[in-house]
């Protein structure tokens, strides 16, 4: 059990992305808090998590509240001793309009909401881990340099952001044992609806991979636990690639 005895936090944890660390975490012994606005969709994760012989607790937390956050993370550790994982997987507020055409209000709002809950998540795990010296600070996000892609708005912009913080704080806290990733994709045909109109989209995705599939959400629980546990002490700093080569470093 690679994550045997550790304790993982995970905002966003009802969405697809959220809920498959949430489960990958679980999978290899890790006790799990799931944090989000919408319980029904924790409580779907966390029962599933349950009866797979998981742990599994859940909490109505706004990622964009800073009282809010910092409160439940310090009860997290007041019950379980520790916080070795933090995730921050909230769903971005996409916007697909070209830049020239955004509304400044609404590109600003949704740069807001990145940079604000990576902030937020950021810090308040962040100050139990620089104490215990240890821990890893997981997001999902990706850098693609070779974008070349218009009209994806927010997108990808919003991602670079989270590269850009992600780089800050592993600067900042690796001197006290705690590791800072993002991992990067091509996208996850399954966290899509599943509606007729996305069906060309998702297989516009698995045929830009050389692999000839795309990730899937086990596949990103399961790189997730990696990254998370000690057999990936060497890894921080960095973003990892998991688009089965549909971007190529």
């Amino acid at each position: 059990m690679l994550l045997e005895n550790k304790t993982a936090v995970v905002y966003g944890g009802g969405g697809g992305i959220g809920g498959a660390m949430a489960r990958g975490f679980a999978a290899e012994g890790a006790r799990v808090f799931l944090a989000g606005r919408t319980p029904a969709k924790l409580d779907a994760v966390a029962e599933e998590i349950r009866a797979a012989g998981g742990l599994a607790e859940t909490a109505r937390v706004d990622a964009l509240d800073e009282d809010a956050v910092n409160g439940w993370v310090d009860s997290v550790v007041e019950t379980a001793g520790s916080i070795d994982v933090s995730v921050n997987a909230i769903s971005q507020d996409a916007l697909f309009v070209p830049l020239l055409d955004m509304p400044v209000a609404d590109f600003g709002r949704a740069m807001d909401k990145v940079a604000r809950s990576f902030l937020l998540t950021t810090q308040a795990a962040a100050r139990h881990m620089v104490k215990q010296g240890s821990g890893v600070i997981l997001h999902f996000g990706g850098s693609d340099p070779t974008n070349r892609m218009p009209g994806i708005g927010t997108v990808q912009v919003g991602c670079d952001m989270v590269e850009a913080m992600r780089r800050q704080w592993a600067c900042e806290l690796g001197p006290h044992s705690v590791r800072v990733l993002s991992m990067r994709t091509g996208g996850i045909p399954e966290s899509m609806p599943n509606i007729p109109d996305m069906e060309p989209i998702k297989q516009q995705m698995v045929d830009a991979t050389l692999l000839k599939r795309a990730a899937t959400l086990t596949d990103v629980g399961r790189v997730a636990a990696f990254l998370a546990s000690d057999h990936a002490a060497s890894l921080t700093s960095t973003q990892v690639n998991i688009s089965a080569g549909a971007l190529v470093d």
